[in-house]
């Protein structure tokens, strides 16, 4: 289990992380999520120590990170699977990981193996390609077996076959009761993935629920009904207690009831029905109305929001509008600005050893 109690991180005047309270729990998997900017990587490094929060905890297993004996057999994570060291092969990278944490180097072979790097442990990670960089940042959360993961968008850069992997991977590491804490932009993936989500805005708590009451809370669901005898359709919803609303091509729509519900209706008044469904909402559309005013960066909506071209001969940068000016458009290479609120830069000895020599 992990444990974040008033966890808060300012970097000067910004807010990044804001008294965040919750419990990541054993045999499910949570999905973190939030805007750009909201404060997951920052978290999720301060979980791992990579980063002092100003005030607040966070526990392990109810220990703090920096006293975890031999860390990688509590809780594995891949924040950023870059950090490799490139001038070595997969193998050996995680042969300096095994040795630090005093764990077999029989366990090396044997994660290659699950992420489908066998064929290529001596290769030098620095010529792999982002989803085999990707399998070998997965294979160093793997390497001590433990209870606890977190994975930072593990599906980047992962083939179809490859996101298919990591799913069910996921899925059956919390069937054995592990707790999985998994961070991604990726909505489609997630409500495939996750059972529970804990969600952020601005650093602060936003909900803590089950995905299918996040959805159902944060959302309209109804039932579109669709028939050649419209008004006598009207007529039975009406004597039921129903309202309907009609949307583009007479399609009723009835916010409150189920599709059993309706279609034993018409039966009994003898409507036919060209159309019965019930229409639910994407986690992605839950998504977007709960985080509404917590996003921290808007693009612009069409043509009128792009910036004026540059200055013919004008050096790279030079005649774009700057922030505060008259276009409100940052320059190229000023980036988004998301740096020190959502930083990733760097990993913990849980997922690399850029820094040791080869």
């Amino acid at each position: 289990m992990i444990e974040l109690e008033g966890l808060t991180k300012r970097f000067g005047s910004k807010v990044a992380v804001d008294h965040l309270t919750c419990q990541v729990r054993p045999g499910m998997v949570t999905g973190f999520l939030g805007p750009n900017g909201a404060g997951k990587s920052t978290t999720m490094r301060m979980m791992l120590d990579l980063d002092n929060p100003t005030s607040g905890t966070v526990r392990i297993d109810g220990k703090p990170y920096h006293e975890l004996q031999e860390p990688l057999k509590y809780i594995g994570a891949l924040l950023d699977a870059k950090s490799m060291n490139g001038g070595r092969s997969a193998y050996n990278n995680l042969l300096c990981l095994a040795q630090s944490n005093r764990i077999p180097s029989s366990r090396v072979d044997e994660v290659l193996e699950t992420v489908g790097l066998s064929a290529v442990a001596k290769k030098k990670s620095k010529g792999f390609s982002l989803g085999m960089g990707q399998r070998l940042g997965i294979a160093s959360a793997l390497l001590g077996d433990p209870e606890i993961l977190m994975f930072d968008e593990p599906v980047n850069g992962l083939d179809p076959e490859g996101i298919h992997w990591i799913r069910n991977l996921m899925k059956a590491l919390a069937a054995e009761g592990r707790t999985i804490f998994v961070s991604s932009h990726l909505m489609s993936e997630m409500a495939l993935t996750a059972d529970h989500l804990i969600v952020i805005g601005q650093g602060r708590l936003l909900a803590d629920t089950s995905m299918a009451d996040f959805i159902q809370e944060n959302s309209r669901s109804y039932v579109r009904l669709r028939s050649p005898q419209q008004e006598q359709l009207r007529d039975a919803l009406s004597q039921g207690g129903f309202t309907a609303v009609e949307a583009d091509g007479g399609v009723l729509e009835i916010d409150g009831a189920t599709t059993e519900e309706l279609g034993e209706l018409a039966a009994r008044h003898q409507v036919v029905l060209h159309e019965l469904s019930a229409q639910r909402a994407s986690l992605e559309e839950a998504f977007m109305q709960m985080t509404a005013s917590s996003v921290e960066y808007h693009a612009h909506s069409g043509p009128g929001g792009a910036p004026p071209p540059p200055v013919a001969g004008a050096a790279w940068g030079e005649g774009w509008d700057q922030p505060g000016g008259t276009g409100g458009t940052a320059s190229p290479a000023s980036g988004d600005g998301t740096a020190s609120a959502d930083g990733t830069a760097g990993t913990s000895n849980t997922s690399g050893t850029a820094n040791e020599g080869a």
